[in-house]
């Protein structure tokens, strides 16, 4: 009787599974949620190249899209990785854009330039312009940014020359080193010193003469079309106001503000082209299409990560009317790296030339002892 007990409950077990596998319980993923696409795929992305175009739609539990939301974004860049930093170490770990913004269909779409490899924090809390229309709610998307391939060529091709020198040093050093009269040092040490040398003043100058070409392309590209920080017309008045001083690795402060020239006050749901350009090669680094709240007003927080200047424009194309631009001046004020942050890669570099050096005299040596041995 025992046995058929055991049986019966093994069946009743197996029945179960079959009915779960078959008809799953309702799981934590059907509720609203913000979906996202980029353009490019963010496996092609390349840091600190051309913007990212992001769509995110926010949907209820079924899957359809919801309509009258109030997007609040938090984009973060990477955390700091004090092993393996990024090209601005001072950007890590720090907010890159703040964007509150109105979107009646749902969807909203943004361009950013992403500084560096990592992986991204974007922070959305979504909420109903209607209240009651739905429940806020708010979601973490992970956005990976894989590092620009040049820069493994790069590294790749500067590590294998320190092997080499750093083998063919060791080569040297491990030979005879038999100091002749009047010889300060053996001359296989005095001919590696020389070559180093010329070789150190070879890359000296070739330095800075790129930094030379440099610093004469950036002057010779910072242009801007300049405007007023306010244009009036018939209908509208269109004000750019915010932070004119900006610092790498904080966030400063921009706002549109559109008014109704004719009775002076506020102009809602008026769509604003906004753009942030970095003017020393006058690259696209933010852009949005937004519409001003109740205040009449459009405003975001943005990093000028890259310590260029910028200007910030922003348009609006009334119906029946020329277009309104504005647009004004910000001067970033770079921040260098900490000096522990250079010695990181320095000491990786360092280390490869001198294992290779270490090669290098045991390799010599023992050639020198296969040859002793079989001259006897």
């Amino acid at each position: 009787m025992k046995n058929l007990k055991y049986v019966g409950v093994a069946l009743a077990a197996s029945l179960v599974c079959v009915f779960l596998w078959f008809n799953p319980l309702p799981s934590h993923a059907s509720q609203p949620s913000v979906l996202l696409q980029t353009e490019p795929f963010l496996s092609q992305v390349v840091p600190d190249e051309a913007p990212v175009r992001m769509a995110l739609q926010a949907v209820d539990a079924t899957g359809q899209p919801l309509s009258n939301v109030q997007f609040q974004l938090q984009l973060s860049t990477p955390v700091k990785t004090p092993w393996f930093t990024s090209d601005f170490p001072v950007v890590e770990g720090t907010q890159l854009l703040e964007l509150s913004a109105k979107a009646p269909s749902g969807k909203l779409e943004f361009e950013q330039v992403m500084p560096i490899r990592g992986n991204y924090t974007l922070k959305a809390q979504v909420a109903p312009l209607v209240a009651g229309a739905f429940e806020p709610f708010e979601q973490s998307l992970q956005l990976s940014v894989p590092e620009n391939t040049t820069k493994y060529k790069n590294a790749a091709i500067l590590i294998g020359i320190l092997m080499i020198a750093g083998v063919v040093s060791g080569w040297v050093i491990g030979g005879d080193q038999t100091v002749q009269d009047g010889e300060v040092a053996p001359q296989p040490i005095r001919l590696l010193l020389s070559a180093a040398t010329v070789v150190a003043i070879a890359v000296l100058l070739f330095v800075n003469i790129n930094a030379e070409l440099a610093s004469a392309h950036s002057h010779g590209e910072m242009q801007s079309v300049t405007s007023p920080s306010v244009q009036k017309s018939e209908d509208f008045e269109i004000r750019l106001s915010g932070d004119q001083q900006a610092i790498v690795g904080q966030l400063a402060s921009q706002t549109v503000q559109v008014i109704n020239a004719k009775t002076s006050n506020p102009e809602a749901d008026i769509i604003v082209n906004v753009e942030a350009i970095a003017l020393e090669d006058n690259k696209q680094m933010f852009a949005y299409y937004g519409r001003t709240n109740n205040q009449g007003n459009l405003t975001w927080k943005e990093q000028f990560f890259d310590g260029a200047p910028h200007q910030v424009v922003a348009k609006i194309t009334p119906p029946n009317s020329s277009t309104l631009r504005v647009s004004h001046a910000v001067e970033v004020e770079g921040i260098a790296p900490p000096l522990y942050i250079r010695f990181i890669s320095l000491s990786y570099y360092t280390g490869v030339f001198v294992l290779s050096l270490l090669a290098g005299v045991w390799l010599h040596r023992r050639s020198s002892r296969s040859v002793s041995l079989f001259s006897r």
